[in-house]
């Protein structure tokens, strides 16, 4: 009799274990699957990949095109405008304001300057340390002189009525409308500017006035 009630407990609890054998082995499966078909880690991925290489650059063959001479950059539209126009009509910006006096008519300046086209930005003159009468340029370009002080940098935006008018000057053509950046360094009067080309002559004031000898 205790045999066989040992055998009847003994078949459930056989049947139980079976029951957690197959159910620790499906837990197990579940949690192992996912693992063998999920996608590798992006960083093991990445390794197994080859870095795509950099394209070479292309090779630079000679050009045998002549380069147009002379050679006139443009400048940018930006660069053709003026902040403030005067009631003579004549356009200005200070790029960089100078200090002390400034020129007179009868001066002469010394200036780095650039000239181009308000249309095209077209680059058609431009001087470095160039030596000019302020009343021997064009009407717009002196009004603009006269309101520089050395060392300052200045755009002036010229009408044609304030620069060649109706006629055309050389790669400037008629009725247009001009762009300078000037930098003045240094302005002279005519009569320093006088003496100063007498001394680099040897000539003194006093010797170029005298009377002739007999």
């Amino acid at each position: 009799m205790a045999i066989a009630l040992a055998r009847r407990a003994s078949l459930p609890i056989a049947i139980f274990m079976s029951f957690i054998s197959h159910a620790t082995s499906r837990l197990i499966l579940a949690a192992i699957l996912p693992l063998a078909i999920a996608p590798p880690p992006a960083d093991a991925a990445a390794t197994r990949r080859q870095k795509p290489r950099a394209a070479a650059p292309a090779a630079v063959k000679p050009d045998s095109a002549i380069i147009p001479l002379p050679l006139n950059p443009i400048v940018p539209a930006g660069q053709r405008l003026c902040s403030t126009t005067a009631a003579s009509g004549l356009g200005s910006t200070t790029l960089r304001p100078g200090s002390g006096t400034k020129p007179t008519a009868g001066d002469v300046v010394l200036v780095n300057y650039i000239g181009y086209l308000a249309s095209t930005g077209a680059v058609f003159d431009q001087g470095m340390r160039s030596p000019l009468p302020v009343n021997g340029v064009i009407p717009g370009f002196s009004q603009g002189l006269q309101t520089m002080a050395r060392s300052g940098v200045a755009r002036f935006c010229i009408p044609a009525a304030m620069g060649y008018g109706a006629q055309a000057s050389g790669p400037i053509p008629a009725n247009a409308d001009l762009v300078f950046q000037v930098e003045l360094l240094d302005f002279k009067t005519a009569a320093e500017v006088e003496t100063m080309n007498r001394a680099q002559a040897g000539e003194s004031p006093a010797q170029k006035d005298a009377p002739p000898q007999p």
